[in-house]
């Protein structure tokens, strides 16, 4: 894009003139530009000193995959649970450009506005704020600990105890207990990141006041004023992100009135995928491959040459670029902008931005701030996993309100 806002000579397939985009999808050239004046189509005008204006490939296939859906076409309405079109209904939050919402309020606004994670619980789940805290762990922790490879990580430890939770509370519990339970569970499934190095850190994290303080406390880091601020934001900027797969995991087992532990031990299963949460480890796993700072451009121009992907840049819904992601390595950099992820980080993302015009997604913030904070191995994903319990709660109960059971209906494409 030039200096007039025009763009030079644009990427072939990403943009479309408007007889094409009109054509694509099925409309007048008048009710296009309404789309666009909507913003439901992004435009740019073209170079060269034309009046023309181009439009986004993407938006419009978009548009008319929501279109196709809602007047039923099978296989667009199949397709629609690939990034597509809202399957269900919800008040709990939505995505826009600007990053989540969480019933109506932008989640940046939240997290740099000060609000606490249990502030965010209390509004997802439409409750008065109160603490988070339980004075018991509830289960063995010797028990757990025997189930744990030798190099567990903190997230291990939160899907083995949300597994024992569930098997030790009574199936078909009514919805008023959940409710009730909520905060107690949360806050044991925090303090279960502390598994892997033993009892007195799990006694430690129950103990602490606050859960992001209880977060630190779990993974060994420091609870300075700073780091504890910090991670609040990062629990902020993950409790929800509308119908991702944890959290539709989380609905189905809900909506056939599984306990609240068991919805969301179906959850951290889905969260525990490397296209979900644990993408953070791919994140983890590319700074030590890049290893210095100055190997970052030459790296990640290797990987493009080669067709292969760099980790944790682009997403599907976030072509501006993911916001969580900005702030949290914002973050990292106020609190340690030497810190070896940090710089390393950085770095990668000027190179992307150049290579390849993709930004960093919550994966690449959170694996920067557990570098700023000098927390181990696999505490991004602990403390993505842990911020989301926030939004996996409020959905569990929303579904048990619907009363109604997910059981969607396949297409079936064999002999």
């Amino acid at each position: 894009m030039n200096q007039r806002g025009a763009i030079d000579n644009p990427p072939r397939g990403e943009w479309l003139s408007a007889a094409e985009a009109s054509r694509a999808l099925g409309v007048k050239r008048e009710t296009l530009y309404a789309y666009a004046s909507r913003g439901l189509v992004r435009s740019a005008a073209a170079s060269g000193g034309r009046r023309a204006r181009l439009y986004h490939k993407d938006d419009v296939d978009r548009l008319k995959a929501r279109s196709l859906a809602r007047s039923g076409h099978a296989a667009v309405a199949a397709g629609a649970l690939r990034w597509g079109e809202p399957v269900l209904e919800t008040r709990i939050g939505t995505i826009s450009d600007e990053g989540p919402r969480y019933r109506g309020r932008l989640a940046i606004e939240l997290a740099t506005s000060a609000a606490s994670f249990e502030d965010i619980c209390a509004l997802l789940w439409g409750l008065p704020v109160a603490p988070l805290e339980s004075e018991r762990f509830g289960v063995s922790v010797a028990s757990l600990r025997a189930l744990l490879r030798p190099n567990a990580e903190p997230f291990d430890g939160m899907l083995v105890a949300a597994a024992a939770f569930a098997a030790a509370e009574p199936r078909g519990e009514p919805i008023e207990i959940a409710r009730a339970r909520a905060p107690s569970l949360v806050r044991r499934l925090v303090a279960a990141c502390a598994l892997p190095r033993g009892a007195e850190a799990v006694t430690a994290s129950l103990e602490a006041g606050g859960t992001a303080r209880a977060l630190l406390v779990a993974l060994g880091g420091r609870t300075t004023k700073a780091s504890v601020a910090a991670i609040d934001e990062a629990l902020v900027l993950s409790a929800d992100h509308e119908l991702n797969a944890s959290t539709f995991s989380a609905r189905v087992a809900a909506s056939a009135q599984a306990s609240l532990a068991a919805s969301i031990t179906a959850a951290l299963c889905a969260l525990s995928g490397p296209l979900h949460g644990a993408a953070t480890a791919r994140v983890e796993a590319f700074v030590a491959e890049v290893d210095r700072p100055e190997r970052a451009a030459e790296i990640v121009a290797g990987r493009l040459e080669r067709g292969e992907s760099v980790p944790g840049y682009g997403h599907p819904l976030y072509p501006d670029g993911d916001p969580r992601g900005a702030r949290l390595i914002e973050v990292a950099r106020k609190i340690a902008p030497k810190a070896r992820a940090v710089r390393i980080l950085t770095a990668v993302t000027s190179a992307m931005a150049l290579a390849a015009r993709e930004r960093p997604t919550i994966d690449v913030g959170l694996v920067a701030l557990a570098g700023a904070l000098g927390l181990g191995r696999g505490s991004p994903l602990a403390i993505f996993a842990s911020g989301r319990l926030a939004g996996l709660v409020a959905h569990a109960l929303e579904q048990r309100e619907a009363g109604f059971m997910l059981r969607p209906r396949a297409r079936y494409v064999g002999v």
